[in-house]
């Protein structure tokens, strides 16, 4: 007899759905062990044709059934991999409020926003039912407010929220929050995959977000650029480094970010990219064992870098923690000591396919680091706002 308590954590590890590339059988390369003990007629063994779907149940050895998944037929997808760098310009839809500062007024120091319960990544959305989209939008709603009491509409952690503060007013006269607020962000990232059929792209692999707050950014606009990379900062543990890069101005827009999620940013390219077309590999074909990455750390042409694959999770609460990564190269561990910042969305092969892209160093071991499956990012993009192929 299996344990009740072993089947449960077994069945946590599987997820709810699996997608297969059309006509492949159902196997987890992570668990070869775990077998299906029943599903749909023929597609069990010929696999499924496009866009088909069928409940399959998994079993250990084929015997003994642990859990029904939801098996979904797709084709095997193409992108072209890139590794490059680029740069991104954001600017977010609100102004997000990242620091405060004390007001002297007739009885002394004073706080409004705080007072009126104002938190640090609050994004005030509107004043008085003037929508603010920027900071000079708070600042224009705030001198032409005609009392001494305002009503903010905030969003906190995807809530709208309604306060009412009362502005102290300075010197000039004018009235006043006492917040610092930022409404734009720029950073250095890596361009995972492209798609030139409709030059939508995917980087990063994990959303943008705000330096002060940790608050993901909501998209107003963005656009991307290219960048060169001049040096970096070596990772220690407790340390991330990071890559320092210019953006290189003289050759235009790369394109625009159309969505800033959890899973990375994506948008529409509006030239060509260079880059090598991979098949994408589904979750489930990958495994622990070596890979490599795909990264910029000179200049502006990525090169390759062994690592290890230690771990493989197909369901976890973290997005864009499905693996976990080890740096084996001795020339990127000398170089970098492992993995750093801006080197998020670096492309990560196994096999000859796309299996993901790197996210985030491990702070206290920066050669080690996760990564996202290739085929969550994909999902990801197609998902995004339609968009029509750009010119060039």
């Amino acid at each position: 007899m299996i344990p009740a308590f072993a089947l449960g954590a077994l069945q946590r590890r599987l997820p709810d759905t699996i997608y297969l590339p059309e006509h492949s059988p159902l196997a987890l390369a992570q668990m070869p062990w775990l077998l299906p003990v029943r599903a749909g007629g023929s597609i069990l063994a010929e696999g499924g044709k496009n866009g088909e779907s069928y409940n399959a149940v998994l079993g250990l050895w084929g015997v003994i059934p642990v859990k029904t998944v939801r098996v979904v037929a797709g084709e095997r997808r193409v992108v072209m991999v890139s590794g490059a760098p680029f740069g991104i310009k954001m600017f977010s839809d609100g102004a997000l409020v990242v620091g405060f500062s004390d007001i002297l007024g007739s009885s002394g120091y004073c706080n409004p926003a705080r007072e009126a319960g104002v938190k640090l990544g609050d994004r005030i959305i509107s004043v008085d039912g003037r929508s603010v989209h920027s900071n000079e939008d708070l600042s224009l709603a705030l001198q032409n407010s005609p009392g001494d009491t305002v009503q903010l509409q905030l969003e906190r952690d995807g809530q709208k929220i309604t306060l009412q503060a009362n502005l102290q007013h300075g010197t000039a006269g004018k009235g006043k929050l006492g917040v610092w607020v930022r409404d734009s962000s720029a950073g250095i990232g890596t361009m995972t995959f492209w798609e030139p059929e409709t030059n939508r792209f995917a980087g990063l692999g994990h959303a943008i977000s705000d330096s002060d707050t940790g608050q993901s950014i909501a998209l107003l606009s963005g656009e991307v650029s290219r960048v060169n990379i001049t040096g970096c900062k070596r990772g220690a543990p407790g340390l991330p480094g990071e890559l320092k890069g210019e953006f290189l101005e003289k050759s235009g827009n790369l394109g625009r970010i159309a969505a800033n999620r959890s899973q990375g940013v994506y948008g529409v390219l509006c030239r060509s990219l260079g880059g090598t077309p991979y098949e994408v590999a589904a979750a489930q074909e990958i495994t622990k064992g070596p890979a490599q990455i795909l990264t910029t750390i000179s200049g502006t042409e990525p090169e390759w870098y062994d690592v290890e694959i230690e771990r493989v999770s197909l369901r976890t609460s973290d997005p864009n923690k499905n693996m976990i990564l080890r740096v084996t190269d001795s020339r990127l561990l000398q170089a970098t000591a492992g993995i750093i910042q801006g080197m998020s969305g670096s492309p990560v092969l196994q096999n000859g396919r796309l299996a993901g892209a790197v996210t985030h160093v491990l702070v206290n071991d920066p050669t080690r680091g996760y990564a996202i499956f290739a085929q969550e990012m994909v999902d990801q993009m197609d998902g995004m706002e339609q968009t029509q192929p750009a010119a060039g």
